[in-house]
């Protein structure tokens, strides 16, 4: 069994700051998170995920209700729910590989599972 310096439980965006400083500063580092990719709640459904329909959905609004007023016309504005999700999904995969070269780059040992500490030791 591998033993480490350092083990983080959980890859957001306080666990996978928490496990590249360790990692920066010597110290054998491992991240212990539960989902199939990193960045924890926050980059794989919370967060980012939201962010990026609110995104979309904002552009939807601006074309239906204020592009003529810039000289902008549309003819049959529509709402494409699959491309949406097709681009929500692309960020996510963006932001979650960026956490998982980050974890290669410091040479961070990622395991995927859930952890609790058993003692202070």
């Amino acid at each position: 069994m591998q033993k480490y310096d350092v083990v983080v439980i959980g890859s957001g965006p306080g666990g996978y700051v928490a496990a590249i400083r360790a990692a920066q500063l010597g110290f054998s580092t491992a991240l212990i998170e539960r989902y199939a990719t990193l960045g924890g709640t926050c980059l794989n459904v919370g967060c980012i995920p939201s962010k990026a329909l609110l995104d979309s959905s904002e552009k939807y609004h601006e074309a239906q209700r204020h592009f003529a007023e810039h000289g902008i016309q549309i003819g049959s504005l529509q709402l494409n729910w699959t491309a949406m999700l097709q681009r929500k999904n692309a960020v996510v995969q963006k932001t979650t590989g960026g956490i998982q070269y980050l974890m290669k780059k410091n040479k961070i040992a990622v395991h995927s599972g859930h952890a609790q500490f058993v003692s202070a030791n």
